[in-house]
């Protein structure tokens, strides 16, 4: 800090001596009293930008503008002084005064705390400095930085929350680490997440800045650019953050500054034509009647920000009004604003561009900011930092000895009051306000936290108005601590969208974008199978096993249950080729049976071919079996079904061969074979053959039967409902013991194919084996091979193919003579060209 005050220590008769160097600023305003309550604010805000060598002590700067908002604040003290001064239940035998100082620049507030301090006399010699000269307390700045050791009504900046640092320092207003928390929600609630951020380049507004990033990050909150600057840095810092400003994507500005920052910023962005911007600003600005007047204020139309509540202080408005020069007649800015506000000239001054004032001129009736008291924010929170001082004081000087807070229950001494014993006071000071607010200080000095939020709206006079829309309150649980009303908000333009990357919708996923925020990502659809049923999601959930993903990849979805069904076209046309092969087989039977005593019919061992037109009946009616949803018993009765009535067939064509094998041998001389292969041998034969089935089956029913399975392993969509073939032994045995007698009725039937006969059964059973084993040997492949509903429909192909196979070989060419061919059905004709007699029957 340069050396604004040097304060040399002297020893003079044995006292210390302590003389000021330089010339004392005086106050702006001030009245004598017993305690004296010290002021510094700025009724100027602006100043010209100068750059201090440290080569001299510098002047005190010369500030420029009006702020009528700050002026208001020093009368707002005065009123409130005068208030106490008049309440007899109050520091009743103590007459309260005020120093007020008026200064602009940081070094010089700091200046006028220094003389606040120290006094105003050339040399003290007092054993302490509790005299008139000095003050009690010191209310203000507005500004965060040179309020260190003030009772504050502004200072919001988190960075004071710091017993250590700054053990003398009140404020009654909230902490900006609760406004920092109230702004990153509300950004969050309009779903603004890729922001820049904006901040006077001091503690209120570097501080306030890293307690807003921190509480954005909480909430996902992203931040492209943050600069800082002030109102007295060099033009080109501000054409920088414009240029920043003009080339981001984000269209939300965080702007922790004060008045004046904003005015600059705004007033470039104006003239540059950079607009749709939304603004969420802080309490320091966001309700400043001076923007109305400022150049470019239409961009800030539509701002958002938190300010404290409103309150009403009775008898202030009288107290504004009623200001008059002759009140202060030291007072330099008092008239110049008397000036300002009746454009006139007071003799005192040598102003001649104006007419001189009348003496009749009166606040009375004039409406100006100075005098608007329709909405005290920070206004009551002066008169309350007043009422804390006093309130301390009061406890002080009410003390009673043995009661005190001090050593041995001792009191303050009320002639030589020391500044620890104010400090206690002050930190224990716990009132209520005649509103009904309580007011009271935390362990840190800070004050309860709670604000509305305000939307500058246009009104119908042309000002721009902060316009309450919602609510924040830190003593409230979390999820309601900020709540918005029904009144809508202005915007600059429309709702504004300030996102690096659109919300990834459900079904999708973020991916972060390398080397950029969090907010800044890439939507990549989730796999197959899998889903995101939330905004934002940043994993996608596998389905369950028996579900998948719907089309939009939102939800899981039950997976398609497949089998061979009756209503599907594969279905539908093995159930049409099942029931044609059972029709053709039931008119076979039907022409066999009506020409049952024909030779023909005769000839072919007419009880054999019944057997096996009936067996094949079966076949064709149980392929039937495996259409449609397999269930606990159809599993089961399907493939048994199969294994029967297939050997029952083959049986059937085995003995038939092995008939016509016999029948060759009986015709030689001597032979009496057939009498050991008669009717009842061949109807041995064939159950014998088909109990060995029955048995097989049986077994594996009992030990491991088939059952209904969901496949899904064949497909990831969807779930093959198939009948597991529990004992895969037992379906190879069943398959195998077919394929055996298949085989050997082959091999006779192939031995016999020779034999003389007109009507050779034999080449017709060696054919129909011959397509019955290709069949069966091409379906193991297959059937191994085929996925799903698809092995199903290979094994009902093969079953038909088989039986389609033997019953047009075997059948056939015999319906064909009978129907076709009468002439030949005659025992004239069979036995025509045979060597043998017709003894097969």
């Amino acid at each position: 800090m340069p050396a604004l005050f040097v304060v040399v220590s002297l020893i003079e008769n044995g006292n210390s001596v302590c003389q000021l160097q330089g010339s004392a600023q005086p106050p702006e305003l001030a009245q004598d009293g017993d305690l004296i309550i010290g002021g510094i604010f700025s009724f100027r805000t602006g100043q010209d930008y100068v750059v201090n060598t440290f080569q001299k002590i510098p002047e005190v700067r010369k500030c420029k503008n009006f702020n009528f908002r700050e002026f208001k604040f020093a009368q707002t003290v005065i009123f409130a002084i005068n208030e106490i001064n008049n309440n007899p239940e109050m520091l009743s035998d103590v007459k309260l005064g005020w120093r007020i100082y008026d200064n602009c620049g940081t070094m010089d507030i700091l200046k006028a705390a220094l003389a606040l301090v120290s006094g105003l006399r050339r040399e003290i010699r007092d054993v302490n400095c509790t005299k008139s000269e000095t003050v009690q307390a010191i209310l203000g700045h507005s500004g965060s930085t040179p309020t260190i050791s003030f009772i504050s009504h502004f200072a919001t900046c988190a960075c004071l929350t710091n017993r250590k640092e700054y053990p003398t320092f009140f404020r009654t207003i909230a902490s900006d680490y609760y406004q920092s928390r109230a702004q990153a929600k509300l950004i969050l609630h309009f779903g603004w997440t890729w922001i820049g951020t904006v901040a006077v380049d001091n503690y209120y507004g570097r501080n306030g800045v890293v307690g807003f990033i921190q509480a954005a990050q909480e909430y996902g909150i992203c931040i492209e650019y943050s600069e800082a600057f002030s109102s007295s840095d060099p033009p080109e810092r501000l054409q920088k953050i414009v240029e920043i400003i003009r080339h981001a994507t984000s269209k939300v500005i965080m702007a922790f500054m004060s008045h004046r920052e904003v005015k600059l910023l705004a007033a470039e962005l104006y003239k540059q034509n950079i607009t749709g911007l939304q603004w969420v600003g802080s309490d320091a600005w966001i309700t400043d009647h001076s923007l109305t007047d400022s150049e470019g204020h239409s961009v800030l139309v539509g701002s958002l920000g938190f300010v404290v509540t409103r309150a009403w202080i009775p008898g202030l408005e009288d107290h504004l009004r009623s200001l008059h020069p002759s009140q202060f007649p030291n007072s330099q800015f008092v008239r110049d604003f008397w000036e300002e506000m009746f454009d006139c000239s007071l003799n005192q001054t040598t102003n001649t561009q104006r007419k001189p004032c009348s003496g009749s001129e009166s606040l009375q009736n004039v409406e100006s900011q100075f005098t608007d008291v329709s909405e005290l924010r920070f206004t009551y929170n002066v008169y309350k930092s007043v009422y804390a001082v006093a309130y301390a004081l009061d406890n002080l000087f009410k003390c009673e000895d043995g009661n005190g807070p001090f050593l041995n229950g001792s009191c303050a001494d009320k002639k030589n009051i020391q500044p620890w014993q104010v400090l206690h006071y002050l930190d224990t000071v716990d009132f209520t306000m005649e509103e009904g607010e309580r007011v009271f200080f935390d362990s840190n000095g800070d004050s309860p936290a709670r604000y509305e939020l305000v939307n500058l709206q246009i009104t119908n006079e042309g000002t721009m108005e902060g316009v309450t829309v919602g609510v924040y309150d830190a003593s409230f649980p979390e999820s309601h601590q900020f709540i918005m009303n029904d009144i809508p908000v202005v915007w600059s333009n429309r709702v504004p969208v300030s996102v690096c990357s659109t919300s990834c919708r459900p079904g999708t996923r973020k991916v972060l974008q390398k080397g950029r925020p969090i907010c800044c990502y890439d939507c990549l659809p989730c796999p197959l199978g899998q889903i995101s049923n939330l905004t934002d999601s940043i994993h996608c959930m596998k389905c369950p096993s028996e579900y998948w993903s719907n089309k939009h990849r939102d939800a899981c979805i039950p997976k398609v249950i497949e089998f061979l069904a009756y209503d599907e076209i594969l279905g539908y046309l093995l159930a049409l080729f099942s029931l044609l092969g059972f029709f053709i087989t039931m008119i076979t039977t039907l022409t066999f049976y009506c020409h049952r005593e024909t030779p023909l019919v005769r000839a072919n061992n007419s009880e054999l071919s019944f057997l096996l037109l009936f067996s094949l009946t079966l076949c064709f009616l149980c392929s039937l079996t495996f259409i449609g949803r397999p269930s606990q018993w159809s599993c089961m009765l399907r493939h048994t079904a199969f294994g029967i009535t297939f050997v029952l067939c083959i049986s059937c064509v085995l003995g038939k061969t092995i008939v016509v094998l016999m029948a060759f041998r009986a015709t030689l001389p001597g032979s009496n074979v057939m009498k050991c292969f008669g009717p009842v041998q061949q109807r041995l034969s064939v159950v014998a053959a088909t109990l060995i089935q029955v048995v097989i089956c049986i077994l594996w029913l009992t030990i491991k039967p088939p059952f209904p399975f969901k496949n899904l392993l064949y497909y990831k969509d969807r779930i093959i409902l198939e009948c597991n073939l529990g004992s895969a032994v037992g379906f190879w045995a069943v398959l195998g013991y077919i394929g055996l007698l298949a085989i050997l009725c082959f091999i006779l039937a192939f031995l016999a194919r020779k034999l003389p006969d007109n009507f050779n059964e034999a080449k017709l059973i060696t054919f129909s084996m011959l397509i019955f084993c290709a069949v069966w040997i091409a379906f193991v492949p297959a059937y191994v091979s085929s996925p799903g509903k698809f092995t199903v429909a290979v094994e009902i192909f093969a079953i038909l193919a088989s039986s389609y196979g033997l019953l047009f070989c075997i059948f056939m060419p015999k319906c064909y003579i009978i129907h076709f061919r009468p002439e030949q059905n005659t025992k004239k004709h069979i036995m025509g060209k045979s060597s043998r007699s017709d003894t097969t029957h």
